[in-house]
């Protein structure tokens, strides 16, 4: 069986040569291959470190361990959804993005046949620790482990300390005082976790395209649900489903708001003849707490959507501004949701007589709908 070790970093890449160093005096398998999770700014850190100083052949020369396929190609870099390196994934998106990819790699590597995976959270932001636990917890199986690792404290976060070695070899503390390397002290943990794989209706997982965090919880969110809850906060502008929030913008949420509140709009039949629907979506708009004026200056919608001076002096609503505000409301949740899940909440459309029908589908009675 081939032994993966998969860790993450941060600023401390000494959590590589000091986990390895843990299993080695443990006893434990040792990895036949390493790979690292980290981001673009911390990537120079570990490749001066590991290979440009030598710290990791020096580990495996100090201990006469075997090779280790470990290169500059086994760093994964988190990536966006435009597959670009993440910087330093400290913004909220960016820590999507590092949901996302942490438990797509796992995905990948746990679909590997006979192999054991053990994935240290030692390093790296505490939400990275988080989602590759909850990662193996969702895709773990009998043979992956999951671990920590501890230094002495004297020798924490020391930027020379990399693991106790063989023989003495000085490096100043934070003090600046002198301390052997040799005398440190290193704890790895194994962390005992729920493994749900065999939990779940193996259905659900590979159901899931472009596998993300978000997505997996929301699919087993609704594992066993019959009737799913919507939650809409308009002054937030916001949509809650399956226990994912998806932001709209204010046109867009008065937009979603007015067509559930028009159960079934014939649009196209229609758009030529009443400024009806133009009236009603703009009352909708008004309701979230934003001046018309506001509506005009944010969104330019006059003149070439309403040609609003007041409510007596709209036009008719345009075939074009329901189909695009309808895209990118449908993009949104799409992105957001598992297929399964997002085609119960998106605009859908039906061609009847000559024109189209708009609905949106959480009113085919199988969606609870919650206005706050």
């Amino acid at each position: 069986m081939k032994h993966i070790l998969l860790i993450i970093t941060g600023a401390s890449p000494q959590v590589l040569t000091e986990t390895l160093f843990a299993i080695h005096k443990q006893g434990k398998s040792l990895p036949n291959e390493i790979y690292v999770i980290t981001t673009q700014s911390a990537k120079p850190l570990l490749v001066d470190g590991l290979f440009n100083q030598g710290h990791f052949q020096q580990l495996l020369t100090d201990y006469k361990l075997p090779e280790i396929e470990f290169s500059e190609k086994n760093i994964w870099l988190i990536e966006d959804q435009n597959g670009q390196p993440v910087f330093d994934a400290s913004t909220e998106v960016e820590q999507v993005y590092m949901a996302d990819f942490i438990t797509r790699k796992v995905d990948e590597l746990t679909k590997l046949e006979n192999t054991a995976i053990h994935a240290s959270i030692a390093g790296g932001r505490k939400t990275m620790a988080f989602y590759l636990g909850y990662a193996m917890s969702l895709f773990g199986r009998e043979q992956d482990t999951l671990s920590h690792v501890f230094v002495d404290e004297s020798f924490e976060f020391l930027k020379d300390f990399w693991y106790p070695t063989p023989h003495s070899k000085f490096v100043k503390n934070k003090a600046g005082k002198s301390v052997d390397c040799k005398n440190a002290n290193i704890t790895l943990t194994s962390i005992p976790y729920v493994r749900m794989r065999n939990l779940i209706d193996n259905s659900v997982l590979t159901s899931i395209k472009n596998v993300s965090f978000s997505k997996t919880v929301a699919s087993l969110n609704t594992v066993n649900s019959k009737v799913i809850s919507l939650v809409i906060n308009p002054s937030a502008k916001q949509l809650t489903f399956a226990g994912i929030d998806i932001s709209l913008t204010a046109k867009e949420m008065a937009f979603y708001l007015w067509l559930l509140d028009q159960y079934e709009l014939n649009v196209d039949r229609y758009f030529e003849d009443t400024t009806s629907y133009s009236e009603a979506y703009l009352t909708q708009f008004s309701r979230l707490g934003t001046d018309l004026r506001v509506f005009r200056d944010t969104f330019g919608i006059e003149p070439e959507d309403f040609k609003i001076n007041n409510l007596s002096g709209l036009k008719p609503m345009e075939k074009t501004f329901v189909q695009q505000t309808r895209s990118l409301i449908n993009k949104k949740l799409n992105n957001a949701l598992p297929i399964e899940l997002a085609e119960k909440l998106l605009i859908g459309s039906t061609t009847v007589d000559g024109g189209t029908i708009y609905q949106v589908n959480a009113l085919n009675g199988k969606v609870k709908i919650e206005l706050i």
